[in-house]
């Protein structure tokens, strides 16, 4: 059964200003600028109130499945919204003995060495725009930070991947890479 129409808004707060081109959404905040471009999926966008303070996504005639991409264009705004206003941080946390992860290149890669004793040098390289560091409070923790959360996620998935054993017995070794949930106060 089709449903005539599904319809949700979202509040956007008094420092950010959200402008549409389109399907394109451009979010301003005081940490910058994201952009969101959504041509591809068939739905209405647009602006409500005197000051636009509230945006609504407008899906008609579609089966239940194809309605819930309402909710995920919402939620990639409410993400953006975040990421101007508060931005996000990943830690990334190592225990294993041996294990000694560095950053490199002037931020540009992340170098993993002596890997469940390897020899091999795995590098991860990062996109631009993230805000790499070593933590001073704590020993063995970079930190990450960026405004958006595709760019951060795809960086701790990609250093995830690069530290998981491929022909080892996972009892034999205690290996502890660990990422922090995403926290959005910088």
């Amino acid at each position: 059964m089709k449903t005539i129409l599904s319809n949700q808004t979202v509040d956007i707060p008094e420092n950010v200003d959200i402008t549409l081109k389109g399907r394109t959404v451009i979010v301003k905040g005081p940490r910058g600028t994201l952009q969101w471009d959504f041509n591809k999926i068939n739905v209405e966008l647009g602006l409500l109130g005197k000051k636009k303070k509230r945006l609504w996504v407008d899906k008609w005639w579609r089966s239940r499945r194809a309605l819930a991409t309402v909710h995920t264009i919402l939620s990639h705004v409410q993400n953006m919204i975040k990421g101007v206003t508060l931005g996000y941080k990943v830690r990334s946390v190592y225990t294993h003995f041996p294990i000694n992860i560095v950053i490199q290149g002037n931020g540009s890669f992340v170098e993993i060495r002596n890997f469940l004793g390897e020899k091999y040098i795995c590098r991860v390289w990062m996109k631009s725009g993230i805000d790499s560091s070593v933590s001073q409070a704590q020993k063995d923790e970079l930190i990450f930070k960026e405004n958006d959360i595709e760019l951060v996620s795809n960086l701790a998935s990609l250093i995830q991947q690069a530290t998981t054993e491929k022909f080892w017995m996972v009892s034999m070794f205690l290996k502890k890479e660990q990422f922090s949930s995403l926290m959005n106060k910088i």
